[in-house]
């Protein structure tokens, strides 16, 4: 029999942002994670949280993963599914490492918040200096993860800080917190401009809402 892992062994397992996030939402509270992958954070909140969890991801792969784990998880696009669910129908609504790969960012940022009182996003940086320097130096657009080139890559719309920050003033929305962790998992929180946090944050974790009328 597999003997039940511990929440700081489920936590230190998580990837960095993945950890951060978890965080940052609090017990006992609804969450929908957005492109939740294989379930690993739906999972911590679920059984050391006390969530209500649960999630959309587009990949089958991904979905059979969640399920095996037990875990409330639908087939979907965040560019169009997230139009079927209520106003603030959840606590928070997580959208981890996904944006970049929308076809409208603007579209989804705006029912992450209407959906959920708070709204969680991470992304990778393309501002970063490392990625500057690929593209100083080498010539060629940087692509996250291994064997990936620009062509097959799924980041259609990578951004920066800076961009980021942009399209939060432009749709309204109010930055709670925000902070940049790297490849080691240290964290450091984000001034108000995001420039210092641009050049040198591999990347980023924004806490977010909307004004309420």
């Amino acid at each position: 029999m597999n003997t039940p892992e511990t929440p700081s062994v489920m936590l230190k397992s998580l990837r960095h942002d993945l950890r951060l996030i978890a965080g940052l939402i609090a017990e006992n509270c609804r969450v929908l994670d957005v492109g939740c992958g294989d379930g690993a954070l739906l999972d911590y909140l679920v059984n050391h949280k006390g969530s209500d969890a649960r999630g959309i991801e587009l990949s089958q792969n991904g979905v059979n993963a969640c399920v095996s784990r037990g875990l409330s998880v639908i087939q979907g696009d965040a560019d169009t599914d997230l139009l079927d669910y209520p106003e603030q129908a959840f606590d928070y609504v997580v959208l981890s490492r996904t944006l970049q790969a929308t076809r409208q960012p603007e579209v989804v940022l705006s029912n992450l918040v209407r959906i959920g009182k708070h709204a969680l996003v991470s992304f990778v940086n393309f501002g970063h200096w490392k990625k500057r320097i690929e593209l100083l130096f080498r010539g060629r657009f940087p692509v996250n993860g291994q064997m990936v080139n620009w062509y097959n890559s799924q980041d259609i719309h990578p951004c920066t800080i800076l961009d980021f920050v942009m399209i939060c003033k432009n749709l309204g929305l109010t930055v709670e917190e925000a902070m940049t962790v790297d490849s080691q998992g240290t964290k450091k929180t984000i001034s108000t401009n995001g420039i210092s946090a641009n050049l040198c944050g591999e990347q980023a974790i924004f806490l977010l809402s909307r004004e309420r009328f």
